[in-house]
């Protein structure tokens, strides 16, 4: 259930967001979106105490904050221009390239079947892309930026995670994230146009603090490898927004392409659980 709201939590977290963008800078939302994190990292500090940004890797913790930054940055300025399910959907293209760099980056060994899965997921994405077709919006290429550098971030935690506690990589995290993206605040920074923009404003930060603490909360109680599959209630949610809210759902090629992705994450995640320990 922790997963299951989670998500929610996430998506819910981009619809604000992507109203937000009409006139509001992505990255003052993403600033926005890491206050949530932030305030519990805060509050970690002042129970803890400085202890807990002790790091045997204080580079790769940096950088892990800063992938964290790009990620999102990223997400943000796509959702501004292309539907949020269809970014959703590209979105997923995220697991194939961690599964890539694990092999070329940690030396892991990557298997047929899982290669397969890898370009099936690909090929799923340039369905929902389509790059030369009129629906094709060169934003869309944001989202596979930022899937990538989540592949990035989560090659980092596999680096990081034997020496430092989860909650030193969360410290380092938020506390990066939110000095990087306090940088251009005094040149973007606008401030809210009424009380419902300023009520969405601090809602999307309560409620991507949220999706954190949810899906921290989820993973602590069960493996990760069990629970991976629920991330694609993302597309659920994001097609129940995108109607409600933007009144836009996602074309036949978009389904068929999510349906590809869905299906190879899926498949890879199950081969992983049988592959041998």
């Amino acid at each position: 259930m922790f997963m299951l709201a989670g998500f929610f939590f996430y998506s819910t977290s981009d619809m604000l967001a992507k109203v937000l963008s009409e006139t509001v800078n992505p990255l003052q939302i993403a600033w926005l979106r890491q206050l949530g994190l932030l305030s519990g990292v805060v509050v970690l500090l002042a129970w803890k105490g400085p202890r807990i940004l002790r790091s045997r890797h204080p580079f790769l913790q940096f950088g892990r904050g800063l992938t964290v930054v790009v990620a999102a940055t990223s997400f943000l300025f796509a959702i501004t221009y292309v539907p949020l399910a269809d970014a959703t959907a590209v979105s997923f293209i995220a697991p194939f390239i961690v599964i890539v760099l694990a092999g070329l980056v940690l030396g892991e060994t990557v298997g047929l079947k899982r290669w397969i899965a890898v370009a099936l997921g690909f090929a799923g994405t340039m369905i929902i892309i389509r790059p030369g077709f009129n629906a094709f919006h060169p934003a869309i290429f944001l989202v596979i930026l930022s899937g990538l550098a989540f592949g990035i971030r989560q090659i980092i935690s596999r680096r990081v995670s034997g020496t430092d506690p989860l909650v030193t990589t969360i410290a380092y995290t938020a506390l990066t994230a939110a000095l990087l993206l306090s940088l251009p605040l005094p040149f973007i920074w606008k401030n809210p146009l009424d009380l419902t923009q300023f009520l969405m404003m601090v809602g999307i930060a309560i409620i991507a603090g949220c999706g954190e603490l949810s899906i921290m909360r989820a993973l602590d109680l069960g493996e990760a490898v069990v629970l991976s599959p629920l991330q694609y209630t993302l597309m659920i949610w994001a097609t129940i927004w995108g109607f409600l809210i933007f009144a836009q759902l996602p074309d036949m090629w978009t389904l068929i392409g999510t349906a590809i992705v869905i299906g190879s994450g899926i498949y890879s995640l199950y081969h992983e659980t049988r592959a041998p320990r």
